[in-house]
């Protein structure tokens, strides 16, 4: 396979869980240039993706660095786990579980108040993002501040969720299917979620299957792209 990473590459590469957007551009950097021979590569990634989640990145190289604001721009596509009966500070498995909550037990109305609280999260709407999130305030990351326990002001965004589909009820487990834009968090949603049915949520699942036209169904797995990337040197020989 032949791959152009000068003159431009998009890449869609599933991203592993708990690495970082960060570490796959870097093992990516440094797997070119141990196998080209090139000094330097300009990559990046169209969107970063928490370290516990997985799903579809989008990788640019050379020239094609300059294509990537407009694939953050894309619509997102998400599917995911809400466990319904807690919370952490950080919205999802990050942090420790602070509070509990029972849930109530007849699951006939708790089902429905599910999916109408679902239905009222579609449309455009105020959203604040996590304090664990890479916001910076202050020129400081958010994620610094709250893992020293201390909050800071984050404002509120606009944010657009066209379609919020719930797939399966097996309390204290919900599975959903968010499409969303640019800036959204779905463990801000997860908060929301819980706040909006009178109890707790917290994210435990998190893939992105979509942005914009392209679909993780069409991305390199992390250590087939890298192995994938020939070897300089045996192309000489």
């Amino acid at each position: 396979m032949s791959f152009q990473f000068e003159q431009g590459e998009v890449l869609l590469v599933n991203k592993p869980y708990s690495w970082t957007s960060f570490d796959v551009v870097g093992k990516l950097r440094i797997v070119i240039r141990q196998r080209t021979g090139l000094r330097k590569i300009k990559i990046g990634h169209a969107g970063t993706l928490d370290p516990l989640a997985t799903g579809l990145l989008i990788l640019c190289t050379g020239k094609f660095t300059r294509r990537i604001d407009e694939f953050q721009g894309l619509e997102k596509e998400y599917t995911g786990t809400f466990r319904m009966d807690a919370t952490t500070p950080s919205f999802d498995l990050e942090t420790e579980v602070d509070r509990i909550f029972p849930i109530p037990p007849d699951s006939h109305a708790l089902e429905e108040a599910v999916r109408k609280a679902a239905a009222m999260f579609t449309g455009t709407f105020d959203q604040v993002p996590p304090q664990f999130s890479a916001i910076k305030v202050d020129g400081k990351r958010a994620y610094e501040s709250a893992r020293k326990d201390v909050t800071v002001e984050i404002k509120a965004r606009k944010v657009t969720i066209p379609a919020f589909e719930i797939t399966r009820i097996a309390m204290p487990e919900v599975d959903f299917r968010v499409v969303c834009s640019k800036g959204t968090y779905i463990r801000s949603l997860a908060r929301d979620f819980g706040l909006q049915l009178g109890f707790g949520a917290h994210l435990t699942s998190l893939c992105r299957t979509r942005i914009g036209p392209y679909h993780l169904r069409d991305a390199y797995e992390l250590t087939d792209l890298l192995q994938s990337i020939p070897d300089a040197r045996d192309i000489l020989l």
